[in-house]
């Protein structure tokens, strides 16, 4: 879901008009540029493909994750493709260049790029254009090129529609090492999230484990309420805080997580696990009917 609508705010037609502003629009050929200042950290963000279905023709376009970073009190700007081709577009590193060129990002004290899927792909390969930027993905893709990742096969109208041949920001593990570092969320028990988090160089991005959080993680660390508490760390300092993980213990209400949870368990078909399982999370139907199963299959 799109987290705000934006309050009206100026267009502005030259890059050159961006710093010192305290909020503007910028129509590029491929992207948009939308930002609103609050504070001395800011928070770029990558839209994915949920964001760009729910989109208004109108624009400005809401920025992905605008709510949350007017709560934490953190500028924000969003970095908006006009189609779903992962930003492989000439459009995006012009922009975030031109920024920089025109002095921008010199105004703040912190920078981190963010992204889900789609936008953490974005985020991984151009949070080096700007000097001391980190960057927080979550369940993004190393690259759509088939060549480079025959394993990813779950966008296959993007690989064919768009540019997966030139070169240049084509691979996020040729450029996420240029970052000056991050974390990475995935859920290991996705094979592909898997399978491009393994082909990042080492240390490049702390890699972080969601088992059972599925592709849109990060939809499940916001219901957890984690994501602010993340987020506000990320921005400010380097570390995983421990107050993350205390608000991740909140995933059980999940429903989508405690069926996968379960799923994965009955897989192992490890009875004392399994029943462990069945018992933590009763209040769902599923659970009580797997445990009655188990039951069952034991009184045989």
């Amino acid at each position: 879901m799109l987290e705000a609508d934006l309050t009206p705010i100026p267009h502005i037609a030259e890059l050159s008009e961006a710093p010192g502003s305290a909020a503007f629009w910028h129509g590029g050929a491929g992207c948009d540029l939308a930002f609103v200042r609050r504070g001395p950290v800011l928070l770029v963000t990558f839209d994915n493909l949920a964001t760009i279905d729910e989109r208004d023709e109108a624009r400005p376009w809401p920025i992905w994750q605008d709510r949350r970073a007017a709560t934490l009190g953190l500028s924000v700007l969003g970095i908006q493709s006009h189609q779903k081709d992962w930003y492989r577009n000439a459009a995006t590193p012009v922009l975030i260049e031109g920024l920089r060129a025109a002095g921008f990002f010199d105004g703040f004290d912190r920078v981190l790029f963010t992204g889900a899927s789609m936008g953490g792909f974005a985020a991984m390969v151009y949070a080096h254009l700007v000097p001391g930027a980190r960057v927080l993905a979550f369940s993004p893709q190393s690259t759509l090129s088939r060549k480079i990742a025959p394993f990813e096969t779950r966008y296959p109208y993007v690989q064919r529609r768009f540019d997966w041949d030139s070169p240049a920001y084509l691979d996020a593990a040729d450029y996420v090492g240029r970052a000056a570092g991050g974390h990475l969320f995935y859920d290991p028990f996705v094979p592909e999230d898997r399978a491009h988090v393994d082909r990042l160089p080492a240390g490049a991005l702390e890699a972080v484990k969601i088992p059972h959080a599925g592709h849109l993680l990060v939809r499940v660390v916001a219901k957890a309420g984690a994501l602010d508490v993340l987020m506000n760390a990320c921005a400010h300092h380097e570390d995983l805080p421990a107050e993350f993980w205390t608000a991740m213990r909140n995933r059980r209400d999940n429903r989508a997580w405690a069926r996968r949870f379960l799923s994965q368990a009955e897989t192992r078909g490890d009875g004392p696990l399994l029943r462990r399982a069945c018992t933590a999370l009763g209040d769902y139907r599923f659970a009580r009917l797997a445990l009655r199963r188990l039951k069952d299959e034991q009184a045989c």
